[in-house]
């Protein structure tokens, strides 16, 4: 436990998003501090006990922040690749810069799946429209064109299908690196919520069963509607992956449930290397929620049990779905998280509620 943080000493994250202010509230709980770091205001601000803003190129504000924390962590995997260097060079960096440079990549991602013998979507890189052509006549339509980068709830993607014209299909995608992935047919999408400690150790939540509303996580159920085997497989896959990333956090794995014939096979579509939306439900439904697992990985401190407290929903609270906080709160068995955002856009995460059930 050499390189064990102790209470009162002080966590850097980099993003001043909800899953920022989820680990700084989980962090508070056990007697630490967080240091929040972000070129913009967000509602983490409100719950640290220190923020800095400033661009992520700053290296002057780099470094005093990394002078004032034990150890520096990220919610979100778009942190520049050399903020996170600039950082490592100065405070341990947890998950590390190499999670974070797979994940960023599409391609790289699914790469690296592969070689760790993970089954993927089929793939193919795209750099021009030629590219695409090859590859829609290997992989047929439909299929889905992304961009390579900074993608998510259903941003940076296009799906081909027949009589669609390529070229325009690249070029509304920006014409830069992508990547074009066969169509899978699945059932469900599910996940796994694990966690690896600096110890080596591995514990993961049980596995979820997510939908999604416009592209946004709407829904998530536990347990998942899936065989005993298959979540044993995925939440294996997951401390596999896990493991080769040499990783120290809360990693996220999200995949496709496919039936064939009455079997089931699973399929990855992607690594979230941080806490996730689909794990919300453990605030609430768990021993040791995901951010708090989260806290305990990064600090070199000991896993928390992941049993569940009974079945348990989650709803995402989209724009003005949030507006009905006062309802829901009097809703019995209803648990309300609000993030303390001040706008309720279109598509915004504005909160989510939670309610647990005897099985």
């Amino acid at each position: 436990m050499s390189d064990a943080l102790k209470p009162g000493d002080t966590i850097g994250i980099l993003g001043s998003g909800q899953l920022g202010r989820m680990i700084a509230l989980a962090a508070a709980r056990l007697g630490l501090r967080t240091h929040i770091y972000c070129p913009e205001s967000g509602p983490a601000f409100d719950v640290c006990a220190q923020h800095t803003l400033a661009a992520y190129d700053d290296e002057k504000a780099l470094a005093a922040f990394a002078e004032n924390v034990q150890v520096v962590s990220y919610e979100f995997e778009n942190v520049p690749a050399n903020t996170a260097a600039f950082l490592e060079a100065r405070k341990a960096v947890r998950p590390g810069p190499r999670a974070l440079a797979i994940t960023q990549d599409r391609f790289s991602e699914k790469s690296f799946l592969n070689d760790l013998g993970i089954p993927t979507a089929p793939f193919a890189a795209i750099d021009c429209v030629e590219d695409l052509e090859q590859a829609v006549a290997k992989l047929g339509r439909p299929s889905v064109l992304k961009t390579r980068r900074f993608g998510y709830d259903g941003k940076g993607q296009t799906i081909i299908r027949e009589g669609d014209d390529l070229e325009q299909a690249f070029t509304s995608l920006g014409s830069g690196a992508c990547i074009l992935e066969g169509f899978v047919s699945f059932a469900r999408e599910i996940s796994v919520i694990g966690a690896r400690g600096l110890d080596g150790s591995f514990a993961a939540f049980d596995v979820c069963e997510n939908e999604h509303a416009n592209h946004i996580l709407s829904r998530t159920i536990v347990p998942a509607h899936a065989a005993p085997k298959t979540q044993s497989v995925a939440i294996d896959m997951a401390g596999k992956i896990a493991a080769a990333l040499d990783y120290v956090g809360v990693i996220t794995v999200e995949l496709f449930l496919v039936e064939d014939a009455g079997s089931e096979r699973i399929v990855v579509n992607e690594i979230a290397p941080r806490v996730h939306n689909s794990g919300h439900w453990t605030l609430d439904g768990a021993v040791t929620s995901q951010f708090e697992q989260h806290v305990r990985a990064i600090c070199g401190w000991p896993l928390g049990s992941p049993a569940r407290h009974g079945a348990i929903e989650m709803h995402n609270l989209i724009g003005s779905q949030a507006d009905d906080w006062a309802a829901l709160l009097g809703q019995a068995g209803v648990a309300l998280h609000l993030y303390g955002k001040h706008e309720a856009r279109e598509g915004r995460k504005m909160g989510h509620w939670t309610r647990v059930l005897p099985e």
